[in-house]
């Protein structure tokens, strides 16, 4: 169909509407005539009829409203809020802008940014900074999780929230957990955010560390997609792990835990090298190195590919030189021919390495993993390729 955009002043519209309304209901109690339904005179009032018309432009008022406010689909307005705007629609037009301080009240109207407005349903876990809730939302009836975050009189918010709240309020994707509201008291500072069922990590305990390379496609393509869509806005995740990739009972997977991302400054390349779980972080930046970009994201999807599909870490070091030495273990030792300059950094010549060769990945792929499955569950050849381009040693 093709559309023709005009303007239309607030009055003129709800002429509009209430001649194509009258029409609509003439048409139906002409069918009622027919019919000789005992209604009819009732409904021919013009009482009913307003009642209708106002039931429509209501509905109207709400859609629109939803739409300019980017509200759920399925919120359930407060009927103080409704009544609030029907008076305001005879007023003023019904397509004024609104104003960051308008929409702000708005929000606040219906329910957003206050604690009543969600019920706690138990504790999910709890952290050094914050703890997580399961709670339901009284404007959806949905689940969602709370995040709890305490607030320190002399410190105020920790650095982690204020990125958290700052990076995801303006990342908007399918493979990104999604912020639907933020609650500021004195003592805490609450993260709503929608409720998945569990992480990567307890799928992969559920299962007994055996998935099938079916789901572990369907997992790689999400958390890829859902990582380009964060690269590409210049954000690096920097903790990703199985415990921060969020699932739910559809198979749909989510990264979330963004209390270590950083958008990259073009002024600065330098960042923290304290980022990254132990286990997940690739050798340069366990070696000290603050400048880093997109690898570093990079190096945690590889590790988690092998995890997915092996059932068991790839580098599971308890300390920084054990994780290391398991790196180059299996990747080969550096030397100033794969690594240039790596004879000058004071940390590698402390921990003093043996001089490994790199081993094939295919190898260390547990082997009753191989033997007690069929041959579509095995790990193949081009799922070997895809490791080591992602965990590579390139310097």
């Amino acid at each position: 169909s093709n559309y023709v955009i005009i303007s239309i002043k607030s009055e003129e519209l709800k002429k509009i509407i209430q001649i194509i309304t009258f029409a609509v209901i003439e048409s139906y109690l002409s069918k009622c005539d027919r019919r000789e339904d005992r209604y009819v005179n009732k409904m021919r009032t013009t009482e009913s009829k307003s009642y209708v018309l106002n039931g429509l432009i209501s509905a109207y008022l709400l859609q629109d409203v939803s739409k300019r406010m980017s509200l759920p689909m399925d919120i359930r307005l407060p009927p103080e809020f409704i009544k609030k705007l029907q008076l305001e629609s005879e007023h003023s037009p019904l397509c004024k802008p609104l104003s960051r301080m308008s929409r702000r009240a708005s929000l606040s109207d219906i329910g957003f940014g206050k604690l009543e407005t969600y019920v706690k349903l138990g504790k999910l876990g709890e952290g050094t900074y914050a703890t997580v809730f399961k709670g339901r939302s009284k404007l959806t009836e949905n689940l969602v999780a709370l995040k709890e975050i305490r607030l320190e009189h002399e410190e105020g918010a920790p650095c982690t929230a204020i990125r958290e709240v700052s990076l995801l309020k303006n990342l908007k994707h399918a493979n990104i957990v999604t912020l639907h509201d933020i609650i500021h008291t004195d003592r805490c500072l609450t993260l709503v955010f929608e409720y998945l069922d569990s992480d990567l990590k307890q799928y992969l305990d559920s299962c007994g560390n055996l998935m099938s390379m079916h789901n572990v496609k369907i997992f790689m393509f999400q958390l890829l997609r859902g990582l380009s869509y964060c690269h590409k806005r210049k954000i690096l995740h920097r903790d990703l792990k199985p415990q921060n990739l969020l699932i739910n009972d559809k198979g749909e997977l989510k990264l979330a835990d963004f209390g270590l991302a950083r958008a990259k400054s073009v002024p600065t390349k330098t960042y923290s090298n304290e980022v990254v779980t132990l286990w997940y972080r690739p050798p340069d930046v366990l070696l000290g190195s603050t400048e880093y970009s997109t690898p570093i994201d990079m190096w945690g999807v590889g590790c988690i590919l092998y995890e997915m599909a092996t059932g068991r870490p790839m580098f599971p070091g308890a300390t920084v030189k054990e994780e290391l030495h398991l790196i180059f273990r299996l990747m080969g030792t550096p030397t100033e021919e794969t690594w240039p300059s790596i004879s000058s950094n004071e940390e590698f010549r402390s921990y003093l390495f043996p001089q490994y060769r790199p081993q094939g990945l295919l190898n260390h792929v547990p082997r009753y993993y191989l033997t007690r499955f069929p041959a579509e569950y095995e790990v193949p050849k081009v799922q070997e390729i895809m490791l080591n381009k992602i965990i590579l040693l390139d310097y």
